[in-house]
């Protein structure tokens, strides 16, 4: 182990250790669930150490609670899609509902598609969405939205831009 990543350890279970138990107490008055709490405050110092900022890190109490606040919000979202998938499902004739390895399958790509999109401006995505999942033209978002042919063109290379983006820094 190098002295760089001995000091990144030593520096996050510090951290761990004095700010843990104030952390899941925060968490758990927020999501309503000690089991929630618990992994949010895991996945919270995960985060931490794979930044490499612990020893840097001067107000820890406001550091930890924006990270965490970004976790919850993601968990939050999550469940929130994954019960809009759900009912989805539901209203989906019974010949037609794909076998469960399918419907993970399907939800984790809707979770990545949601996650790309998620950084981008309400028409940009409200475009982006009409044109790959709605299949409409160009032309029919444009005349739809009241935009100009040229602000969906726009706002589709913006949108295709951000995804690449996401998906190089994911393979980094």
């Amino acid at each position: 182990m190098s002295a760089d990543s001995s000091a990144l350890h030593g520096a996050v279970n510090k951290l761990y250790l004095e700010h843990n138990t104030w952390l899941r107490g925060w968490l758990r008055r927020r999501v309503d669930s000690p089991c929630d709490a618990a992994d949010l405050v895991q996945d919270t110092f995960v985060k931490v150490l794979k930044a490499r900022n612990a020893p840097e890190i001067r107000e820890p109490r406001q550091f930890l609670s924006t990270v965490a606040k970004g976790l919850m919000i993601d968990l939050f979202r999550r469940r929130s899609l994954e019960q809009a998938y759900l009912d989805t499902l539901s209203h989906l004739p019974c010949n037609e509902v794909p076998d469960v390895e399918t419907q993970a399958i399907l939800f984790e790509a809707l979770v990545e598609v949601d996650q790309m999109l998620a950084g981008l401006g309400a028409r940009v995505r409200q475009v982006f969405i009409l044109s790959q999942l709605d299949g409409c033209t160009y032309a029919q978002i444009a005349q739809q939205l009241g935009v100009s042919l040229r602000t969906v063109n726009n706002d589709m290379a913006k949108a295709m831009e951000h995804c690449c983006l996401l998906q190089w820094q994911q393979s980094l």
